[in-house]
Parts: structure tokens; sequence; C-alpha cells
């Protein structure tokens, strides 16, 4: 569709908000939607997204694949790249498709894109390359995200899915109205909130959060970080050692059980299992009680602490929240299943305002009512390919194939990946080991990425096609929390030679004989208008405003309706244990899984249980590496997305990702505000910028993921990042044999100032070529 005229306001969304734009000849300005009452700070890296150096202009080949053809090959993210016209890199493309599917069928690609390259439905990259990949006959899937994989996999075993964990459990309106104590793991990060998949038209968590606060609700914030919750509702910091949630867990239900403050009546009417869990808080099946005393030198709060938490807790209308990052590490699944108890102790799942949620903070729209009418979705159709990997096991998946292991109780073996089809997505931001991640890229016979920019996943290509970003198409944008769907119009014309993800699909697919299959016979503009009307007809069925197509493009937003808040299927069980079950294998909340329990995994066991980490607290690895290192979710970014935005830029320390030291770690260390640093431990080093600060603990220093990969010397075996990707030192290895979840937020290293000439920032320039 065509450009507005300039000086219009040009309505458009992001994953972190609804906003639009005004065009000021060849600048942009964004302008957060009027309805928004906190808007993400993220908008401010929008505009450079149009032009930046970073940007792909042409079609790319590796010039070792152009001039010897597909296999392993360890030049990949080493090499030079050639640049070739549309059709003969398209030629290319087809061809290698063609002689895969031919010779080894779809269990031979793998399918990579995760999902938030754009808040629009239609040009939803995961959506596109799967339907295409389908359409030719399949590919190995990844399930679940790097975000939430481990309680994605637990949930279902103990109280329910995600969603009904999550999404519909206890709300933000709840939150301000009804609860009176909060034990929040891990924080309610306000950061975290401005952010949604599909995008949000209100950032609702602060004011939630103030009105609860106004109302005389405590919060607890129970975290290395003192900034997970707002300091304006004045939390009680509780700075816990990094991975230590479930002992502090378990210290208080210790207290609870030997106090007699545990609901009793909860406990026999809606859980199962709790007889033989209490065995082993009291110590009876091991010898150790897990009470107060136990706990606190664990995770080094005091004992009279947690013996306090406890008593506060108990009669009261109280939440225990469990953010993401608890469960993004070894043994992730212990937090989420131990807060699902520790709830339960307390009898109050299922209860308005009260009980457990997961992942509540997490994600802008989560505690949000849904919506009431389906929203447009491009359908990916049916893969025909059975393998698939947990998301976090890619390096595993290309650097072993045939190998077997344990997921979920089964026993899966990783197929042999021939060619690797990315779009969408960075691997080299979200996954862990990046030095082992580029020795299992140079695996696969071809690998071929469409991205806008000069990402590390681009530069470990083989065949680099340039896409447009949202800014320069049409679509619609959505989110199934969220009530406003937004027409996406577009600001400017595609950079360079880029074209949409459909556009190159669709050529590819008529060079491989499936173009009628892909496309229907539809352009993209007649897509949008296909995929609206499934939304309209649900308006005119419930009698509400109906506008066709035209109408709401022009309108430029519609308002949809929600569903009432009714607490999902854990408010149901709650009220009607006996009709109502709990989607699990015994339709009760599972204090103890017979289920898990008769997997018979070492890593996690039939309770929820202390597992000590292989890194972290206890580990002799810690005499060398003596600091935890918390890799979290930046605050000006989502994920690595428009890392050379201004929002982003403007944190960064000599144009480093900047990483925070408390002062006593940094002054023995000789380390000053605003220094370059080396983190370093077993596995790699990168370069960042030295932010002394007291809202990290002791011995833990902070370094949000993010910052894009740039290596001192691409030619190099293991060589260290300048940039600050904290993904060089994470280790990649799966939470446990149950859920192969990441692991990436907790890693431990050592860290010293670094001496000598400081070397450039390289991340945005484009390859040699």
């Amino acid at each position: 569709m065509d450009i507005d005229p300039a000086g219009s306001p040009i309505p458009h969304s992001s994953h972190w908000g609804a906003f639009s734009v005004l065009r000021h000849g060849n600048d942009i300005q964004i302008v957060p939607h009027p309805s928004d009452p906190d808007p993400a700070s993220l908008l401010g890296n929008i505009p450079a997204a149009l032009t930046h150096r970073a940007r792909i202009a042409t079609p790319m080949v590796r010039r070792g694949w152009l001039e010897h053809g597909p296999g392993s090959d360890h030049r990949r993210g080493r090499d030079e790249f050639v640049a070739l016209p549309w059709p003969d890199a398209l030629d290319l493309a087809a061809s290698e498709l063609k002689r895969v599917y031919g010779e080894h069928g779809g269990k031979a690609v793998f399918g990579g894109s995760y999902g938030w390259s754009s808040a629009g439905r239609f040009h939803h990259a995961q959506s596109q390359v799967h339907r295409f990949l389908n359409v030719l006959g399949g590919y190995v899937k990844s399930v679940n995200t790097y975000s939430s994989a481990a309680a994605a996999v637990i949930l279902p075993h103990v109280i329910g899915s995600q969603e009904s964990a999550g999404r519909e459990n206890v709300s933000w309106h709840e939150l301000a109205t009804e609860t009176e104590v909060v034990l929040a793991f891990g924080g309610l990060p306000l950061k975290n909130t401005s952010v949604s998949s599909g995008g949000t038209s209100q950032h609702l968590a602060r004011g939630h959060l103030l009105a609860a606060h106004g109302r005389g609700a405590e919060f607890h914030l129970i975290s290395p970080l003192r900034d997970d919750l707002p300091p304006e509702i004045e939390p009680r910091w509780h700075p816990i050692r990094p991975g230590t949630d479930v002992p502090l867990m378990l210290g208080i239900a210790h207290t609870l059980m030997a106090e007699g403050l545990h609901d009793r009546v909860f406990l026999d009417r809606y859980c199962i299992g709790y007889p033989e869990f209490e065995a082993y808080l009291s110590g009876r099946s091991d010898g150790q009680p897990k009470d107060a005393a136990w706990a606190a030198a664990i995770c080094d709060l005091p004992a009279d602490m947690i013996l306090k938490l406890a008593r506060q807790s108990a009669g009261k209308r109280t939440l225990v929240t469990c953010a993401q990052s608890l469960q993004r590490a070894e043994h992730g699944e212990q937090p989420v299943w131990m807060g699902v108890v520790l709830a339960a102790m307390l009898g109050q799942i299922g209860l308005p305002g009260g009980g457990f949620v997961y992942a509540m903070g997490s994600l802008a729209n989560i505690g949000k009512p849904s919506l009431a009418v389906p929203l447009p979705t491009l359908p990916q159709g049916r893969n025909r390919v059975a393998e698939l990997i947990p998301v976090a096991r890619i390096a595993d998946l290309l650097l072993n194939p045939g190998a077997e292991y344990d997921f979920n109780g089964r026993r899966l073996t990783y197929p042999d990946i021939r060619l690797v089809y990315w779009a969408g997505g960075n691997p080299f931001h979200h996954h862990q080991d990046i030095n082992r991640l580029r020795q299992a890229f140079s695996r696969p016979d071809t690998v071929i990425v469409h991205d806008s920019a000069w990402t590390a996943s681009a530069r470990h290509a083989d065949i680099v096609f340039p896409a447009t970003i949202t800014l320069e198409r049409s679509d619609m944008g959505a989110a199934g929390n969220d009530p406003l769907l937004v027409a996406m119009h577009p600001v400017a014309e595609p950079f360079g030679l880029a074209r949409d993800d459909y556009a190159i699909f669709s050529d590819l697919a008529e060079r491989l004989g499936v173009a009628a299959v892909f496309t229907e016979g539809r352009s993209a503009d007649e897509w949008l208008r296909h995929l609206y009307e499934p939304t309209r007809a649900a308006l005119v069925g419930l009698g509400l405003e109906a506008p066709d197509f035209d109408a709401f493009w022009a309108a430029g937003e519609l308002v949809l309706p929600t569903l009432p808040w009714d607490g999902g299927v854990v408010r149901e069980f709650r009220n009607d244990p006996d009709h109502r079950k709990l989607p699990t294998p015994t339709g009760m909340v599972e204090i103890a899984s017979d289920t898990i329990a008769g997997y018979g995994y070492d890593d996690c066991l039939g309770h929820p249980a202390w597992l000590p980490p292989r890194e972290g607290v206890g580990s002799p690895l810690m005499r060398d590496f003596p600091l935890h290192l918390v890799a979290n979710q930046p605050a000006t970014r989502l994920h690595s997305q428009l890392d050379f935005g201004t929002t982003s830029v403007a944190s960064k320390v000599k144009g480093r990702e900047p990483v925070r030291i408390h002062p006593s770690d940094a002054g023995p260390r000789g380390i000053a505000d605003g220094d370059v640093v080396r983190l370093f431990n077993h596995r790699g080093a990168c370069l960042a910028g030295a932010v002394i600060s007291e809202a990290v603990r002791p011995g833990v220093v902070q370094l949000a993921t993010g910052a894009w990969y740039d290596p001192l010397d691409p030619a190099a075996d293991g060589p260290m990042c300048v940039h600050g990707n904290p993904n060089v030192l994470t280790r990649d290895a799966g939470t446990s044999k149950l859920a192969q979840a990441c692991t990436g937020q907790l890693t431990i290293v050592q860290l010293e100032r670094f001496e000598g000439a400081v070397p450039p920032i390289r991340a945005f320039d484009p390859p040699a070529g």
C-alpha cells in the first residue's frame, strides 16, 4: 500500500508499543499512542533503523560457498561476501533447497525463527518461513522459548499450562485491589513490561503497582538486583545469592510446616503428593531439615528474616510471583515448581490476587484480559516432519547428529541437519556459549538467512537476503491480550534492494514449483484483507461495530472487545475441585509428581528440591571465578534488536555494554566508574564498561544480553567479544533432562580492569566484500 503523505501522523506498531510517525524530510519523529500511560523508552531506537550503516542493501553470498559450493566450512563468520543480483541469489538458494530436500528430505532442514522480528501479523517472519518450508515438505522444528522453556515443561505437570499459570491466573487489577503481600522472586521488573509479542497500546504495570502500594500492599523483592521492582513502591529488598531461590522457598515452607501455619485443608482437598514432599522438607527422607538456618547458609540471607517472611505471608492474601529469569538457570524447573508448592501451603491458589503467578512483569500484556475475537493470523500449514528439538539445543543438534537425548519423558535423536534456514531472529543473541555456537554453525552444508541488518547470524550465513523492516511495509499489529488492532502503514521505501520476506519466499516458491500453494494466488495486500476478515466476522457475530478493511485502514486502528477476567482454569478449580479439574495428570495441584518420578531423572526428582549447581554456590569453579554474572534482559532494547538505536547506544560506556559492579568488588580490583573491564571464565571473555553501583549485591555483576557480538579477531578460535555480549561466557547446557531449557541467566566469572589500547567497536560495520 502507498506511503501516507508527509505531515500526517502515520499509524504503526512495535513489540514495545503502538505509535505514530511524523515525517520531516528524511527524518522521522516517533509519537507514542495517546492512550499509553507509560510509553516505552525503546521507541527511541526506531528512527535509526531506516538508514543505519548496519542495514543490508543487496543480496550477498559468502565467497567460500560461492566458489566451492555447499559443505561444512569453518570460514563461516570469517569470510568475505559477494554481492549478487536478486535473480542470481534466488536461483542459488532455490537450487540448494531442491538438492537438500531431494537427497535428504525435510528432516535435514532446520527452520529457525524466533518470531520477534515484527509486531505485524502477516509479515511475521516465523510464520512466513515455517509456511514456506512446510510447502516444500516440512522441517525440523524447535519447541518452547529461550525465555520460558523450563516453565513451559514443568507447569503442565504441576498446575496447568504456562498460559493458565500466567496470563489467565492473576490480573494486574486483582493485584492492585486484592493482594496484601507479594513475594516477588526475581522481581517484577518494569523494563520487561515495556515489551509484549505483537505490541501493546497501554503499559499498565507501573500504575497498578503504585495502586497496590497506595492501598498498603507489602512488596518483598527477592533478587540480587535492587531495581527488579520500582523504588516508588518501597519494596523490601532481600539481596539473595543468585540461583538460591529454592532454598529460600524451602526455608519459608519449613517454617510454615513447623509452626502449623500451612493450610492443611487446602493441601488435602486440592493437592496430591504433599506427604512425600513433607518428608523431604522435614528431613525425614534425607536427614537434612530444610529449615530457615539451613536456607540462610545457602542464600546468604538472615534466618530470622526467613522466619519473618513465612509468618507475614501466612493468613493473608499472599501472591507468590516467579520471574522468567529464575528458570533460565541450571535446574530451572525447581523454583517454578517450588513457587507453586509454597502458594499451595499458604492455601492461596485460585484466590483473586493470591496464590501463584508465573512471569507476571515479564511481558506487558501478561495479567490483562484476553480478546473476545480472533486475531489476524497467517496459517503456517502442516509440518510433515516429526523430528524436533528443545529450542536451546540448537548447537547440540548441529554438532551431534545421531546422538540421543532425554526430553520430558521421551528419548529423542538429533537429526543430521544439512541446511539451516533462518528468518526473524538472531541465535547469536539468544544462544549461550557463542564460541561453541560458531563451531556448530560451521557444520551444515548451507545456512540461509533473511535479515535487515548485519547481525552475527547474517555474518555466519552463506546466502543473505536483505529483508525490509516494519516501517517499510504494510501490516496489522495485534496481540492476544491487548485491545487495539493497529493498521501499520508504511513510512518509507525499502532500504537499498531490501524486499519483504513474503516476496522473497514467493519468488523461491515460483522457482521450486510451489508458488500456487504458498501464495494461494494472493499479493501481500490481498493477504491483509483476507486475514482481517475473520476478525471482522467475529465482531459482526457479537453485534459490534465491524468496519470493512478499507475503513479500518483509513482509521488506523480498531478497538477490539475483551473477555471478562475470570481467573481461568485455576480459579474454576478452586471454586469447584470435583468438576473443574486442573489439566495435570491427576487433575490436582501436584506437589509431588509420579509422572516425573517415573522418568528416573537424577536432575529433576519427583518433587521440588534443592539441587546444587555445577557452576554457582558451592561449586569448586568459584575459586577461580568468584563472581556471579547475571545476564538479564536489557532495559534499552528488545533482545538485540536495534542495538544501534539512540536509546541503546546512549546507555553504553565507551561504546560498550555497561556492566554493574558493587563498590566492594570494584575497589580491590582497581576499577573505577567508566573503566573498560574484561570479564572472563573458562569459556571466553568480553569487554564491557564499568558502572559502579550498590543496586547489585556484593559478589554479583550484571551485564545485560543483546550487545551485538563483536569478536576481536573473527578468524581466531574463541575470540574475545569487545562489545560486551555475555553469551561468550554463559554455559550451553540444558536445565535438566526434563525441559532441556536455556540456562543463560547465570554464570560465574572473574573481572579485571582492561589494560592497553581499547579495541574499536566494529559490530555495526558491514563485513568485507
